[in-house]
């Protein structure tokens, strides 16, 4: 009889697909998968600490599941991923029903602490950093799959650390993995019915820099770009400064390479860059988006903003909305800045008005939703070709799919449909998707 896992992930695409592999380990060690924690052997949460207030939530979370865990006391119950890593021990402490914590470098140790848990050997913490070589010889991969679209880790870790930014604390230096072990695998996901896939990274486009002897990002895309039987290409998420010239030009000239690129700006003003340690000014940052305007006309951008970051003054956050009308986003991620302990904005004297952070806040969401939904309309009456991936969540015989902006688009159509390109007339535009019909 088989054990079961139920398994939360919050946070990046990074995350999803350390789940995916944290399902894979388990599976050889006689779990499966369910959806409610209440049918579950053992549970765990995959967390993420990028965001306000994360260790706060995992511990709130982790409540939930101290009735199940009374009730049923040989449930084992975990916690992995960012939190974990700055948590480590003290999560142990902090809640005695927690049987086992395993940082960002030691997923490949789970089924051990799993299988220490089942004998009641001890309670269990890995949160080391591994060395180099043995990162390189655990990076994630993929061998089986039933995804049209899928998810490729091409480097891991940060060396850049932004003074606000806990990611170089938790995952480690920057290493990229073997391209040629890169292409083996995006060959096999294509055989195996793969037709869209995105590499990932904390800083992607930094790939390689590192490395004796590696390719450029861009070569990289172009090598992937000639897989026979892939129809699209993605990447994320990328540092500006690190967008060179060479990778901005593979979207006017790969066949794959969608038209979409997410590039973090956080801040249009170069005083506080500065204080951010992002390592560009604004007028880099524009002359980039202006070159990959004139490479790709067609090009949509996203992007992710910081209100608030202490010191930031009024003329400051006008230099933000000064940016944002001139680059016209498809959409952005906003937050409010929240400091982050042990990072170099945690020391900073923080003065500002929390009524003035979220005046601000509320002030750049009003600009941003009105230019998303300018660029968005945009689509109307429009046909747009869509990689259909699946069924769709809103029923009724609907199927869903991609624009090349990553948009996504319900529309009525036939099953065998999915994995193909469509041709889709838009007709309805929401804030989050797109509304089509099937063009004959």
């Amino acid at each position: 009889m088989h054990k079961t896992v139920f398994l939360e992930t919050f946070g990046c695409q990074m995350n999803v697909v350390d789940s995916e592999r944290i399902i894979a380990l388990l599976a050889e060690i006689g779990y499966r998968q369910v959806d409610q924690a209440e049918l579950a052997d053992l549970v765990l949460l995959n967390t993420c600490s990028v965001r306000d207030k994360a260790e706060r939530k995992v511990y709130g979370h982790l409540g939930r599941f101290k009735p199940i865990k009374d009730a049923r006391p040989d449930l084992i119950i975990g916690v992995g991923g960012c939190v974990a890593q700055q948590e480590g021990e003290r999560m142990l402490e902090q809640v005695p029903y927690l049987d086992l914590v395993f940082g960002t470098h030691n997923v490949h140790r789970l089924p051990e602490l799993v299988q220490q848990a089942e004998k009641k050997a001890g309670r269990g913490s890995e949160t080391d950093f591994l060395d180099r070589e043995t990162r390189l010889n655990l990076f994630p991969q993929r061998s089986v799959t039933d995804s049209i679209t899928r998810f490729v880790t091409v480097m891991q870790g940060c060396d850049n650390f932004c003074s606000y930014c806990i990611v170089p604390y938790v995952r480690g230096r920057e290493i990229s993995r073997p391209s040629d072990e890169i292409i083996t695998e995006i060959r096999g996901l294509v055989a195996q019915g793969v037709r869209e896939v995105t590499l990932l990274g904390q800083n992607v486009n930094s790939y390689g820099l590192k490395e004796d002897g590696e390719i450029s990002f861009a070569e990289l895309l172009r090598r992937v770009d000639a897989i026979d039987g892939l129809e699209r290409l993605r990447f994320a998420t990328s540092h500006p400064k690190d967008m060179s010239d060479e990778l901005i030009d593979c979207f006017g000239a790969l066949r794959t390479l969608c038209h979409h690129i997410h590039l973090p700006v956080q801040c249009g003003s170069n005083r506080i860059l500065a204080a951010m340690n992002r390592g560009y000014l604004r007028e880099d940052y524009l002359a980039k988006v202006d070159r990959l305007y004139r490479v790709c006309p067609q090009i949509r951008l996203t992007t992710d903003i910081i209100v608030g970051f202490p010191g930031e003054t009024e003329e400051d956050f006008a230099d933000t909305l000064d940016l944002v009308e001139q680059v016209g986003y498809a959409d952005a991620f906003t937050f409010l800045y929240s400091p982050r302990t042990g990072t170099a904005a945690a020391k900073l004297k923080d003065d500002l008005d929390p009524a003035v952070r979220q005046q601000r806040f509320d002030r750049l969401l009003a600009v941003q939703q009105k230019k998303s939904e300018e660029i968005w309309n945009r689509d109307l009456d429009c046909e747009l070709t869509v990689l259909v991936e699946g069924e769709s969540k809103q029923g009724d015989g609907q199927l869903f799919g991609r624009t090349t902006w990553n948009r996504i688009v319900n529309f009525a159509g036939p099953t065998d449909l999915i994995g193909q390109m469509a041709q889709v007339r838009i007709t309805r535009v929401f804030r989050n998707s797109h509304l089509g019909e099937l063009v004959s």
